[in-house]
C-alpha cells in the first residue's frame, strides 16, 4: 500500500452546497481519483439544512411535511445507516476520497486509518474524543445518532456520540464521509423523523457537540478540521474543475434530487 501523504491530494474547504450536490460531488470525486486525478479532502456545509437518509432507509420514517415546511432538504446517501440531520450551522461534514488500491482492503483497518485526522482534529479542539468502546442499545433505528454504537466508526466524547462516519467502496475508489456535530439542536433533529417517540432529553443523553466541550467558534472549528486533514495527507489547497462541477450538477439533478432516488422503495437497493 502506498503512503497516502506521498500522493496528490487537494483540500477543498469550506464547500457550501445543497444536499444533492454534496452527494453528487462525493461521487464525482471518486471518479476523478479512480481516473488518476487528485485524491480529495473536503470540508463542507449543507445549505439549506438537510436530512441525509441511509442507503436502505425507509422513506416512511421521514416527516416530509415538517421538512417541506421548514425548508429542509432530504437526500439519500450512498452509505448505509440511519438518517442524520445536518444543520447548516450546527453540523460540520467532511469527505476523504482516494483510489481503492491505496487504502486497506479490510474495512476496520480502513476506518481506523481514515478517522485518524477526525480524532486528531477533535483533540486539537479540546474534545475528549475516541472510538466508542462500550456498546449502547439503539433507541430509534432510523436515526443514525440513536442507533447502537459501533466501535469501527462511531466517535464519542464522554460516552456520547459526537461524530458518525461511513464508507462506500467502489471497485476502484473509496469514499468516506462523516458528520461532526458542532452544536446539538435535539428538537429539530428529532422533528425530521416521523414518530420517533424519543424526547430531547433522551437525545442529549446520547449526543454531544463540540461546543459542549470548548468555547471555540464554529469557523475556527471548521478551520481546525480542514488544517488537520491537510496536514494528515500533505494536501494542497484546491478546488473543483469546471468539468467536475458540470458533471456534478447533472448527477445531482438526474439522481440525488429525484423523487425516485429519495423516496423510492428500499427493497430493490443493492447491499452496501
Amino acid at each position: 500500500m502506498t503512503t497516502l501523504a506521498d500522493q496528490d491530494w487537494r483540500l477543498i474547504a469550506e464547500d457550501v452546497r445543497d444536499g444533492a450536490m454534496n452527494m453528487a460531488l462525493d461521487e464525482i470525486a471518486a471518479e476523478t481519483a479512480a481516473a488518476g486525478g487528485p485524491r480529495t479532502l473536503r470540508v463542507y456545509r449543507w445549505e439549506p439544512s438537510t436530512l441525509s437518509l441511509g442507503y436502505h432507509q425507509d422513506p416512511e420514517t421521514v416527516d416530509w411535511d415538517f421538512c417541506d415546511r421548514e425548508y429542509i432538504d432530504v437526500v439519500r446517501r450512498q452509505t448505509g445507516g440511519g438518517g442524520i440531520y445536518h444543520d447548516s450551522w450546527g453540523d460540520i461534514s467532511y469527505s476523504i476520497v482516494a483510489p481503492a488500491a491505496e487504502l486497506p482492503g479490510d474495512l476496520m483497518e480502513c476506518y481506523e486509518l481514515l478517522c485518524e485526522p477526525v480524532l486528531e482534529a477533535l483533540s486539537r479542539l479540546g474534545v475528549p474524543a475516541q472510538f466508542a468502546e462500550q456498546s449502547r442499545p439503539a433507541i430509534y433505528e432510523p436515526a443514525c445518532y440513536l442507533r447502537g454504537l459501533h466501535p469501527a466508526h462511531d466517535v464519542v466524547a464522554d460516552e456520547r456520540k459526537v461524530s458518525g462516519n461511513a464508507q462506500y467502496r467502489r471497485r476502484d475508489a473509496v469514499v468516506q464521509h462523516g458528520s461532526l456535530t458542532y452544536s446539538v439542536d435535539a428538537e429539530r433533529h428529532l422533528a425530521v423523523f416521523a414518530d420517533s417517540g424519543v424526547s430531547p432529553r433522551e437525545f442529549r443523553e446520547r449526543v454531544t457537540g463540540i461546543d459542549d466541550h470548548t468555547d471555540t467558534g464554529r469557523s475556527a472549528a471548521v478551520t481546525t478540521l480542514a488544517d488537520t486533514l491537510g496536514d494528515w495527507a500533505n494536501a494542497d489547497e484546491g478546488d473543483w474543475t469546471d468539468d467536475e462541477l458540470s458533471r456534478a450538477r447533472e448527477r445531482a439533478s438526474g439522481k440525488y434530487a429525484s423523487e425516485a432516488w429519495n423516496r423510492g422503495q428500499t427493497s430493490g437497493r443493492a447491499t452496501r
